[in-house]
């Protein structure tokens, strides 16, 4: 017989090694391999396949254009943010994946969909029959921890079921007993697989654990929420190879320091990716904000912004934000120089910052620049492009722009301001707001006619720094 071979794999990058090394020599992280064997089977080719001596039995071809095209079902959870991100709501037979940083609201706002699934039966009428009971799967914490949480968010629903678990197998049992409608499983980095050699939260033990729970949900229609840590490169903890099993990614933004919350959503089958959920923590848990306003726009006082300040609006999907741009130069040591950013990409900014020197004559190579959005938005268009120049002109020169003025512009290097997408939208929601100025590109005679709005088109930079 044989002797088996045995591999060592990289719980960072998933590269497989001859013999361990404390050193991975693909991605360079150190003590990072772990002994690696093959699983023993456990069935799975049995549900996937239950006549595997028939080929005649499995699934066949079909012309695309006969395909069905009706509507995927979806289960409404009750919370509406969270079904604006997924698309309507939860898909049965569908997996989704929620990371965030440790203390920003993960497992606060999975218990409190729990209970909104669960409770969703319960007010059709007085004595309701419920569908399938809610299943919430807890591996970090005691049942007793979970009840004192989901007392503290009000949450007491009678078919909402509480399981304190980490073996994978005893969960499987428990699922197929109780036959749930949706299970909540926080988190998968504590789950394991008792016939694997791995440890918890390893490559191996993440992998074959999420194929599981995927096999499982496809094949018996039960919708899962897996919860998944994030590390501090801000990816999920596992060489993010959960991502490619699951069906929905979703992401929790924002400073868990500030009360409001960001869930975006970066993968999705069976919707859009581009929607985004906003929600405050409170001490009764997370409170959906759906009409985001002026939420993360400072409100100042009689004197007007300070130097260095703008607001400009960016989409987030199918929704307007308002979000104030601030810059801040200061005198630095010739050659070195500061870039500082949050909230936006720094090679954006050194772009913008450098279109401003060679097109506007701003001398910028001496002085320190740090930009922040203001309330720990993250944004990635390029639509903001021109308030962060008009942030960083304004800074430099200590002159602060007009109270209630808004820009929105990309900008080339040749120092062009160009359109934007859904300018309409955007201005209409400012102006809903109350501004009273904006900056926009020139579209010739596509420009929005919005009352108690003056619109200013630009061409070039130049154009748009004569208002400063």
């Amino acid at each position: 017989m044989a002797k088996q071979r045995i591999q060592f794999l990289c719980n960072h990058c998933g590269g497989v090694q001859a013999k361990w090394m404390g050193k991975c020599p693909d991605c360079g992280t150190w003590d990072s391999l772990e002994e690696y064997k093959t699983p023993t089977p456990d069935g799975r080719a049995v549900v996937r396949q239950p006549h595997t001596g028939d080929l005649t039995t499995g699934g066949e071809a079909v012309v695309v254009s006969d395909i069905d095209e009706q509507d995927i079902p979806r289960i409404p959870t009750g919370n509406g943010e969270f079904d604006r991100i997924l698309g309507g709501g939860i898909v049965p037979g569908s997996v989704v994946l929620v990371g965030g940083e440790p203390g920003i609201g993960k497992s606060t706002l999975m218990l409190q969909v729990a209970n909104a699934l669960a409770a969703r039966d319960e007010k059709k009428g007085k004595n309701p029959k419920p569908e399938a009971p809610i299943l919430y799967v807890t591996s970090e914490e005691s049942a007793r921890q979970t009840k004192l949480r989901a007392s503290r968010l009000g949450v007491a629903s009678s078919t909402l079921l509480v399981l304190a678990e980490t073996n994978l197998e005893r969960i499987v049992n428990q699922i197929n007993k109780i036959q749930p409608a949706v299970v909540v499983i926080d988190s998968i980095q504590m789950i394991y697989k008792p016939d694997l050699p791995a440890a918890p939260g390893s490559v191996t033990q993440l992998r074959d654990g999420c194929m599981e729970l995927v096999y499982l949900a496809k094949a018996s229609g039960i919708a899962m929420l897996l919860v998944g840590h994030v590390t501090k490169a801000g990816t999920l903890a596992g060489p993010k190879i959960v991502e490619h099993i699951v069906d929905t990614v979703i992401y929790f933004e924002g400073d868990r320091f500030h009360s409001h919350r960001i869930v975006r959503c970066v993968k999705n089958r069976f919707g859009s990716t581009h929607e985004v959920g906003l929600f405050e923590m409170t001490g009764q848990g997370l409170r959906e904000v759906s009409d985001p306003g002026n939420l993360f726009v400072e409100q100042y006082g009689p004197g007007g912004p300070p130097s260095g300040s703008i607001i400009t609006a960016a989409m987030q999907g199918t929704r307007v934000l308002l979000v104030e741009v601030q810059a801040l130069t200061a005198s630095s040591v010739i050659g070195a120089a500061k870039r500082k950013t949050s909230g936006v990409s720094a090679d954006r900014v050194a772009m913008i910052i450098a279109v401003l020197e060679k097109r506007a004559d701003l001398r910028l190579a001496a002085d320190d620049v740090f930009i922040n959005i203001i309330g720990g938005v993250r944004i990635i268009e390029p639509a903001i492009d021109l308030a962060i120049a008009l942030a960083i002109a304004s800074a430099h020169s200590n002159r602060p722009m007009a109270a209630g003025t808004l820009a929105i512009g990309e900008l080339g290097l040749g120092g062009e301001i160009r359109p934007v997408p859904q300018l309409e939208q955007r201005l209409r929601e400012a102006s809903r707001l109350g501004l009273g100025h904006g900056i926009v590109p020139h579209m010739g005679g596509n420009i929005p006619k919005l009352g108690g709005m003056a619109l200013h088109p630009v061409r070039r930079l130049s154009q748009a720094l004569a208002d400063i």
